[in-house]
Order: C-alpha cells, then structure tokens, then sequence
C-alpha cells in the first residue's frame, strides 16, 4: 500500500494532499499498518519425535491416520515424514533422498535467479536498442 502526503500552500492557508494507492489502512493514514497473523504459531517436532512417529507407521504396521490421531498431527503432515524416511531406507527407489532434496531445491533457486538476470539482460539490450 502506498500513499504520500504533500503540502500545498494556497488562500486557504497550509493543506494537506493525500495522493491516493490502495486502500486506507486500518486506523487512517496516520497508524502504521501492522500486519495480523493470521492462525496459531506453527508447530516444530524434534528429528527424534518425527523418527518415533515413522517407526510407529513403518516398522509396527500402523497406519498412518492412526498414528495422526495418536499424536495430534495431521495426516498429511505424517505422511510426508513417511514418505521420505521410505526414500532414506530405501535409497531414493521410492522417492527423492534428503541429499537430492537438497540439491533440487538448490538448483531451483540458481534457476530462478538465472532466469530473473536473463530477463534483465533482455529488457537493457532492447532499451539500447529502440
């Protein structure tokens, strides 16, 4: 959100101009906008915590909405520890190794940037250009 105020001296004496870009934030003009969270803090579980929930699934045949509600974890946050703890067992036959995770997520960002300075490239060149 973006606005700004400037002075203007006229008959009237000293005014105030507000130049309008978005809508006014909660309180007016004057407040500064401080964002709400939005829903509780996010949960953190120990490496040992998440091990002990996947050998429960894993190794003593449970399931995994069982174990879920055991622990008061959602399913899908579940299923995705179980997911790569299969991978690590099984050396990613079954789904992408922590260390390829990794690399994955490295090369996507060196991607991303990549892609930002090429299109930078293309709009100087075209800007010298026209």
């Amino acid at each position: 959100m973006r606005y700004a105020v400037s002075r203007v001296l006229s008959d009237a004496g000293d005014v105030r101009l507000i130049r309008f870009g978005g809508h006014v934030p909660k309180g007016g003009y004057d407040v500064p906008h401080v964002p709400k969270q939005w829903g509780p803090p996010r949960r953190q579980f120990s490496e040992e915590f998440k091990e002990g929930a996947v050998r429960l699934v894993l190794d003593e045949g449970k399931t995994v909405g069982a174990v879920a509600r055991e622990l008061d974890l959602t399913p899908s946050a579940l299923g995705g520890w179980v997911r790569q703890a299969r991978a690590e067992r099984t050396k990613g036959k079954s789904g992408l190794m922590k260390e390829e995770r990794e690399e994955l997520t490295r090369l996507r960002k060196e991607n991303r940037e990549l892609r930002l300075e090429r299109d930078l490239l293309k709009k100087r060149v075209s800007a010298l250009f026209a």
